[in-house]
């Protein structure tokens, strides 16, 4: 069991899996860090400050998210999403600390209709986001404690989602358009944080992680997720499926993205956990 007495930083502190990961480990000596209090771009800050605080476990939320945002800010991206992490890693190491970094599938090259288990290597982003992710990854590289957990499609109370935005629009819509050609799972933060303290809790061993609510085999569309999300709803709303090329963005999205858990006990079905999510937003 984790000991209560153990320091536990979080940073990325006020996004959606951070406030989620904030209750879980409510019972934690918790310390909470968004960008007023400390940027992780700047090396000088996270030593100084991390060094001082000398935490047991650093859990890092903090990341540049916007998926489309990052095709045009890329120098943003990859120092947020990529550099940082080696500063953090770097500290991390010097004073014994666990580090738990969050990834994404969006690592992968999106090729594979089965999906991507924890040791797949088919490394080839598609996206700014994704290739700024991977250099993250690779930093962890120099430490011998850490956690890597990919995650995908994920939704929670504390910040822009897909199933808000899809609720909004079909409130506002007669008709929807949503892609049905690219597989993934959702991730309820709720869940992703109730596994996170599991690993920690039950001391697993270091390594990577991959965390979703369970799918069918392949994982579900978007266009799936939606339907679902409007029914939930019970909004009148036409949902209609399109092509990824119908609905052109900035960054291009892997088709196939399917994590894998080959690790850990699974997570309940995506349909009960966007029920709960769903019940708890109208509430």
């Amino acid at each position: 069991m984790l000991d209560k007495n153990k320091k536990i930083l979080i940073l990325g502190a006020k996004g959606m899996l951070a406030t989620d990961l904030a209750k879980i480990f409510s019972f934690y000596n918790l310390t909470l860090w968004d960008f007023d209090d400390i940027d992780i771009i700047d090396k000088n800050q996270v030593d100084s400050k991390i060094g001082d605080l000398k935490p047991d476990i650093i859990l890092n939320c903090a990341a540049f998210t916007n998926v489309d945002a990052c095709e045009e800010e890329v120098d943003k991206a990859t120092m947020v999403n990529g550099l940082a992490v080696g500063y953090l890693t770097d500290i991390a190491r010097k004073i014994g600390a666990i580090f738990v970094q969050i990834s994404t599938d969006y690592v992968f090259d999106g090729k594979n209709k089965k999906g991507y288990i924890e040791n797949s290597q088919e490394f080839w982003p598609s996206s700014i986001y994704g290739a700024s992710k991977l250099l993250g990854e690779k930093a962890l590289a120099k430490l011998d404690k850490y956690y890597l957990v990919r995650t995908s499609w994920l939704y929670g109370r504390h910040g822009k989602n897909f199933v808000d935005t899809i609720s909004r629009l079909g409130r506002e819509k007669k008709e929807l358009k949503v892609i049905n050609d690219q597989f993934g799972k959702p991730t309820y933060t709720v869940d992703l944080a109730r596994q996170i303290l599991y690993i920690l809790n039950n001391d697993l061993p270091f390594g990577i992680y991959h965390i979703t609510n369970e799918t069918k085999k392949g994982g579900i569309t978007w266009y799936e997720f939606a339907k679902k999300i409007c029914k939930l709803q019970k909004l009148k709303v036409k949902v209609r499926p399109c092509s990824t090329a119908e609905y052109p963005l900035p960054a291009k999205r892997p088709p196939y993205s399917s994590l894998i858990n080959t690790k850990l006990p699974k997570t309940r079905n995506w349909q009960k956990a966007l029920k709960e999510y769903i019940k708890s937003i109208n509430n």
